[in-house]
């Protein structure tokens, strides 16, 4: 989720801030578990909005500029703390 670490503040209200700040927490989370994005696998991506798909997604390519995880979208109602997107990642560990 797009919050700012350590917090359960979202880090933007935006799409795009909220997309981005979302996979920089996943960055470093699989970054602690000895991983990378680089080494992931599958991602699933639940929008409040079907509406924020584009823009989400141009934030979403510049993380997974080349051969990206496979991916599911879903659109939904009730994120947590009100989050307009959330990312959940599975990754390769060495």
């Amino acid at each position: 989720m797009g919050n700012k670490p350590g917090t359960r503040e979202l880090a933007d209200t935006g799409i795009a801030g909220q997309t981005r700040q979302a996979l920089e927490n996943m960055k470093t989370v699989l970054a602690s578990a000895g991983s990378s994005l680089d080494r992931a696998v599958k991602c699933t991506v639940f929008l409040a909005d079907i509406r924020d798909y584009a823009a989400m997604n141009a934030v979403y390519a510049t993380f997974f500029p080349k051969d990206p995880p496979a991916r599911s979208t879903v659109a939904g109602s009730g994120l947590a703390l009100g989050a307009r997107v959330e990312i959940e990642c599975m990754a390769v560990v060495a």
